[in-house]
């Protein structure tokens, strides 16, 4: 589980990549504990463009963040896809950084209701290969501290009760979320990390979390956590 922003990638923060660094390395540790579980990944993520399936043969560009930085989901990628949604070009970027072979992208509308999430999340727990689950998601932006937009005095605590469930693989309390509160609070990661706590459920076994990072460095919640499963 990691954040999305821009700012993960070096060449699009030239003058703040010190800045960016702990939230970069957190995410970059993330990415290769999942590599050492599974060499294929299936990315969820809550975009406008979702439902949608980005295919692993599929190439894209940070061009439109400033910076023509190419990314791939997998091998034989074809010609960027200059409209790649951010989501899927982090899940690139991380790949790439990594080595992890390839990278599926599943894209769920930022609304999709607490039920309908679980309900994705059981279907990919279901697949008929294990593969590595990356989920991208953001908590608040409306932290009172430099939020980009209108702070919200209930983003602190809306965010701690992300990091407490990331840090416990607490599935339950993640479903508990509230839609509405989340949509208040601009928060991105609610749909994918309710697909996340679905697939947990769903899979019937336990599971130990390790938080890696939580920091509302830039006014947005930014929480890195893995979950492996109690062998």
């Amino acid at each position: 589980m990691l954040p999305h922003p821009p700012l993960l990638v070096p060449e699009l923060v030239a003058g703040a990549a010190g800045r960016t660094e702990p939230v970069r390395a957190a995410c970059l540790d993330a990415g290769r504990r999942l590599l050492g579980r599974a060499a294929r990944w299936v990315a969820v993520a809550a975009d406008p463009s979702g439902p949608r399936t980005v295919d692993p043969a599929t190439a894209g560009t940070f061009a439109g963040f400033g910076v023509d930085v190419p990314v791939t989901l997998g091998p034989g990628a074809a010609e960027p896809d200059v409209e790649l949604p951010l989501p899927a070009l982090v899940a690139g970027w991380l790949r790439g950084r990594v080595g992890a072979e390839s990278v599926r992208v599943e894209l769920v509308p930022p609304d999709l209701p607490a039920d309908e999430c679980r309900r994705v999340g059981a279907d990919l727990a279901a697949g008929p290969e294990p593969v590595g689950l990356l989920v991208l998601g953001d908590g608040s932006a409306r932290h009172p501290d430099r939020a980009p937009g209108r702070p919200d005095p209930r983003a602190p605590e809306y965010d701690g009760r992300v990091r407490d469930a990331l840090a416990t693989a607490d599935a339950s309390a993640l479903l508990a979320l509230d839609v509405a509160v989340a949509a208040e609070l601009v928060v991105g990661g609610r749909a994918a990390w309710q697909v996340l706590a679905g697939a947990a459920l769903a899979d019937g076994r336990r599971w130990r979390a390790e938080l890696l990072y939580s920091d509302a460095p830039f006014g947005v919640g930014y929480h890195v956590a893995v979950w492996d499963p109690v062998d």
